[in-house]
């Protein structure tokens, strides 16, 4: 591997030899300067070098690699609307479909102003839209590896002139969840590529094995790795587990936040605590991974337009979600891996804005708040409260909402004598049913009885033939008469 690059000093976009078209794009959004990923890697990404990427979230890592890979297209550009004209040129590969959303939007923005075709392919929607985009031909595709399989299993995109394979959040791309998928897609693209890794963390064994995709990669790091923003307050709130809703209801209302990210660990978690913060009265909504595409755009967009204060999450919001100013993240639970606290708190404190990210720790997290203290190398300071007391779960207020069964009522009737009846044990008192049989004695089975024709003729089965168990069961030869 190469080694880093040297530190750059801030430059303007104009100083990074960006082609007019992507300059004005640039200017329609109000950009000036350059972040120092932005003026670190677009030289070298226009130098057609192997990229691994290393920033902050929310320091412009998108931009950093879209910007440059949109100038080495650019030659590509024209307006024929044969899709021999437009094949897949560009791929860039994401982990979950916020992301691609974002980067794919991105692309667009950056790109207005060339007459390149893009488009983005993600799970969880109708394929029918995606491929007949794909089938008019596009020259950057933006895709979740799993549907990106799927449209090339239908064959329906072929990629054999990918020029440029880029992996947003590599370090999650290549971990075990994604990795047979990744080797699948890198089996179909031309090993001749330019290939560009761009995350916020990376752990030793990811650079290790991003050695073996990468030729003579550069790194680029603009801040100690796997490090957080600098502009994001740590504290962590140290308390019984069946203590933190009342706890974050508390701190909502206290503080009176209005924007709030929460992430727990397990999908059916996020469900429970979203409908609990609903019945203390704090507007809430769930996003996961079991929610369907438009359930998921629609509770995103909630809460970026402050219709829902409090957006509860799995760590798939950890990546790419982009929200301008966001003010808090809480991790309600502590993830199992460090890194992906440094992601889940890189939400906030972005683009210049400073952020709180809370963590509401019990005891049976503290082994997962000493590892990412290690990670961070520095000890979160531990704030306190005054916790109120935790409100019931939704069973026990179901139960006590139950009416409640009256005792039933012993005293004697009107009508009963008011003398009271002599007792005596069990033993002693006569067990006889209402033929008079006493059940209190050892059964001794009676004589056989002979059925005579005055039985059948008895009250209790006059109308019938009586017919013993026997006849029944066709064991009586002889048949009896009436």
């Amino acid at each position: 591997m190469a080694p880093p690059a040297s530190p750059a000093s801030a430059m303007s976009f104009a100083e990074l030899n960006l082609i007019p078209e992507l300059q004005r794009a640039v200017a329609d959004q109000g950009y000036t300067e350059a972040t120092p990923i932005q003026a670190k890697a677009i030289p070298a990404v226009l130098e057609r070098r192997d990229i691994m990427g290393c920033a902050q979230t929310g320091t412009g890592k998108t931009a950093g690699f879209t910007l440059p890979m949109l100038q080495l297209l650019a030659p590509y550009a024209n307006s024929s609307p044969s899709p021999a004209r437009h094949p897949v040129r560009a791929l860039i590969l994401t982990p979950t479909r916020e992301l691609a959303a974002q980067v794919s939007e991105s692309v667009r923005v950056y790109g207005k102003h060339l007459k390149l075709r893009s488009t983005v392919v993600y799970g969880g929607v109708d394929m029918v839209p995606q491929t007949k985009a794909l089938r008019e031909g596009v020259d950057i595709l933006v895709a979740t590896p799993g549907r990106l399989l799927d449209h090339v299993q239908q064959k329906v995109v072929a990629l054999g002139q990918v020029e440029i394979l880029i992996l947003d959040e590599a370090d999650r791309m290549l971990d075990m969840g994604f990795l047979p998928d990744i080797r699948r897609i890198l089996a179909l693209i031309p090993a001749q590529r330019q290939n560009l890794l761009f995350s916020a963390t990376f752990s030793e064994e990811i650079k290790k094995l991003a050695n073996q995709l990468l030729r003579n990669p550069l790194l680029i790091e603009v801040a100690r790795r796997n490090a957080p923003a600098d502009l994001v307050q740590h504290q962590v709130y140290e308390t019984a587990a069946t203590s933190k809703r009342a706890l974050l209801a508390h701190l909502i209302r206290s503080r009176d936040m209005k924007q709030v990210l929460v992430f727990l660990r397990m999908k059916r978690d996020c469900n429970k605590l979203a409908r609990e913060l609903e019945r203390d009265g704090i507007i809430a909504t769930a996003i996961h991974s079991d929610r369907t595409q438009a359930e998921r755009e629609q509770a995103l967009n909630d809460f970026k337009e402050g219709r829902c204060t409090v957006l509860v999450a799995t760590d798939i919001a950890a990546r790419g979600i982009d929200i301008a100013e966001l003010p808090f993240v809480i991790n309600y639970e502590l993830p199992y891996t460090p890194e992906d606290y440094v992601h889940r708190i890189g939400r906030t404190g972005r683009a210049g804005t400073p952020g709180e990210a809370i963590s509401l720790v019990c005891p049976e997290e503290i082994r997962l708040l000493v590892d990412i203290e290690k990670l961070l190398k520095r000890a979160i300071p531990r704030q306190t409260a005054d916790t109120p007391t935790p409100a019931p779960d939704a069973e026990q207020q179901h139960r006590e909402r139950r009416p409640r069964r009256e005792p039933r009522d012993t005293a004697p009737r009107a009508h009963a004598p008011t003398t009271t009846p002599t007792h005596r044990p069990a033993a002693a008192r006569p067990q006889r049913a209402s033929d008079g049989f006493d059940f209190s004695k050892p059964y001794e089975p009676a004589a056989t009885a002979t059925v005579s024709p005055a039985a059948d003729n008895s009250p209790a089965i006059r109308g019938r033939a009586h017919r013993p168990t026997a006849a029944l069961l066709g064991g009586l030869p002889t048949k009896i008469k009436k």
